[in-house]
């Protein structure tokens, strides 16, 4: 057998991190996109900044005053009463003229004034005159305007293509991680089912990667997205003034604090509520499985108060998280924002914007800010997805790291003879206790052997060992005198057919519960197998014959017809050994005839091992072995044993009902 190296050693995130960077190429590519958008995004105040100091504040920097006649050529004016004006920006570097005036222009309540100080005059400027004198920024302000509403436009197209190439790579991550989880619960051995819950490996493969999925598409999308604006509106400060950027870098420790306050108290309630959602899987896996019987026995009641504990309790967990969050994401960050917002204003509104900074600055800073908290908001308000991601991550890479054995899509070797050797074989499902004890017999090619015994006696755990579910704790177990510990499994079961007890039809329809769609199995190939074991005649009778839908396990179809196919199944890929596995314990009389005559013809060159309780159904057996814990203590024909008047002939009278009371009940005692 080989094993699967555990890796529970793996850092959960590193491993989280390994299944992202599969797809690395489009996740690069969207990170790219995303900071050319977050960039089209934060280019905007700082747009606004030069237009609200260049332009619109532009009119109250020094004037000077000339006649029209001595203007620079190729050098802006505005001319106003006979005389010329121009700017000092407008200058371009040259320097004013040693005649020229400084003027002063400032707004008064709701006009301008110009203020003349060479000789004190105050001239009020109507509408007309302050347009005159913003002649020049009208179309720098139209392009500067333009180039921001254009900048939304890329960045709207930018966001929602970084968008969707995140989200796709974060769907195929997650598509790759289930596939790996169903690929991987084919190799687990059987042991690992018989002492996990279905319910919990269900919610493994449904519902914590789901719970990944959400870590994919919304925590990482949000980190990645948030992570990037912070960043960009950082530089973007630094940019306009250093010593505002420092203010910001402050809050980097105290939310750093928070969220690592808000991560250890909130992964305690997680970790409650998603082992109870598996319970509560787990349970109504259960529930639904056997309802006929919590019915028939009145346990509607103790099962729902059951449920409502599970249920009661992750309520509780969820309510806790909920208190937890509320307090530590949108409140504390948008109590903090505002308190910061409104000390920058008091701040510099307690002092002349000009000596300060100035206030295009300022309008760019207040837009940052209350940029600074969306992002931070948006992390917070994903930490409970997270939380929830990771421990489902723990919970789905415990399930990969389960030891696994290899599978081989097409086993080549040749079909064996079917000569089948125990040699003091002994087995124990757990720990000493053992359900067979130095186990030896032989089947040879075309035999059929009969294992009977009381319910415990191990004549399922045999053929559980014969397939490879379980490897013996002593002893061999040779085909064809090749000892299967040596052999693949895909390779041990690929001339072996199996009939169960209890018949498990899949969702379908009749050609597929019997081929399941192997290649090598022809249709007339079913149809054949189904007439072999005399199924075809009901078959036919169907309104849609081999083609007529099945339903979940065939719950639409008697038990015995659902043995018939599941029989076929198992003839249909004709296997060198084959294995009836109390296939006639749900059977009637008449189909039970029609399968005994079917085996008479199917046993020719193959050899079969059936277990059976009902001991009228074996009469004709080759060999029969009585089991008795774990030993067996009878082996010969029918009426071999029957002469020796031993345990089989006791089981069998008892079976008929005939004898007397003591003599049943000493059937029973031994």
């Amino acid at each position: 057998m080989e094993w699967k190296e555990p890796e529970s050693q793996v850092p959960i995130a590193r491993r989280l991190t390994s299944y992202a960077l599969q797809y690395k190429g489009r996740i690069i590519a969207a990170l790219l996109i995303l900071v050319l958008a977050v960039a089209a995004q934060l280019a905007g105040p700082y747009i606004a900044k030069e237009i609200i100091d260049k332009h619109i504040l532009a009119i109250e920097e020094t004037w000077y005053k000339t006649a029209p006649g001595e203007v620079p050529t190729d050098t802006k004016f505005v001319e106003f009463q006979g005389s010329a004006y121009i700017r000092e920006d407008w200058l371009s570097g040259e320097q004013a003229e040693a005649g020229w005036q400084k003027v002063q222009i400032r707004q008064r309540d709701d006009f301008f004034v110009l203020t003349d100080p060479s000789n004190g005059s105050n001239i009020t400027l109507d509408s007309d005159n302050v347009l005159d004198f913003y002649r020049h920024d009208f179309v720098p302000i139209m392009w500067l305007v333009a180039l921001y509403v254009g900048l939304l436009a890329v960045s709207g197209v930018l966001t929602f293509t970084q968008s969707y190439v995140l989200q796709t790579a974060a769907l195929r991550i997650v598509q790759k991680m289930r596939m790996d989880i169903m690929k991987h619960i084919h190799r687990i051995p059987v042991r690992y089912f018989d002492n996990t819950p279905i319910g919990q490996v269900v919610s493994r493969i449904a519902n914590d990667t789901e719970a990944i999925r959400d870590l994919y598409m919304s925590f990482m999308a949000t980190f990645v997205v948030s992570g990037v604006n912070l960043l960009g509106i950082y530089v973007a400060v630094a940019i306009l003034d250093w010593k505002l950027s420092l203010l910001l870098l402050a809050f980097i420790p105290f939310f750093y604090f928070v969220m690592k306050l808000h991560l250890k108290y909130a992964k305690g309630y997680v970790t409650i509520m998603r082992a109870r959602l598996s319970d509560m899987n787990a349970m109504l896996n259960e529930t639904i499985n056997v309802m006929p019987i919590i019915q028939a026995f009145r346990r509607e009641k103790s099962r729902s108060d059951e449920f409502e504990a599970l249920n009661k309790d992750r309520y509780r967990n969820q309510r806790k998280q909920f208190r937890l969050y509320s307090f530590s994401a949108r409140n504390i960050v948008g109590f903090v924002g505002s308190i910061t917002t409104a000390m920058v204003i008091w701040y510099f509104g307690g002092q002349s914007l000009q000596t300060a900074i100035s206030f295009g600055v300022f309008y760019a800073f207040i837009d940052y800010l209350g940029r600074v908290f969306q992002p931070i908001i948006g992390i917070f308000d994903q930490l409970t997805n997270a939380q929830r991601a990771f421990v489902s991550a723990e919970r789905v890479f415990a399930l990969l790291d389960q030891p696994g054995v290899e599978i081989e899509d097409h086993p080549t070797v040749p079909r064996p003879q079917g000569n089948v050797r125990f040699e003091r074989v002994s087995f124990a499902y757990t720990g000493e206790d053992y359900v067979l004890n130095n186990v030896s017999f032989e089947a040879k090619q075309g035999e059929t052997i009969a294992i009977v015994g009381h319910t415990g006696s191990g004549k399922s755990s045999i053929m559980n060992l014969l397939l490879g579910f379980y490897e013996p704790t002593r002893g061999n177990i040779t085909i064809d005198g090749q000892n299967i510990a040596n052999i693949s499994k895909q390779e041990l079961r690929s001339h072996m057919g199996i009939v169960l007890q209890d018949p498990f039809l899949f969702t379908g329809d009749i050609r597929f519960n019997v081929g399941l769609y192997d290649d090598n199995i022809s249709e007339d190939a079913i149809r054949q197998a189904l007439r072999d074991v005399g199924a075809e005649s009901f078959v036919e009778k169907l309104p849609q014959g081999l083609h007529e839908p099945v339903v979940e396990r065939g719950n639409t179809l008697s038990a015995g017809q659902r043995q018939l196919i599941s029989f076929a199944r198992a003839l249909a890929f004709n296997p060198a050994i084959l294995i009836l596995d109390e296939a006639t314990a749900s059977i009637d009389s008449e189909t039970e005839h029609t399968i005994q005559r079917a085996l008479h013809v199917l046993r020719e060159g193959r050899t079969t091992f059936v277990i059976a309780h009902r001991l009228s159904t074996i009469r004709d057996a080759d060999r029969i072995l009585v089991l008795h814990r774990g030993e067996i203590v009878e082996s010969g024909t029918h009426d071999e044993l029957m002469t020796a008047e031993g345990r089989y002939h006791k089981m069998y009278r008892l079976q008929k009902g005939e004898g007397s009371a003591p003599s049943t009940q000493a059937a029973i005692k031994a």
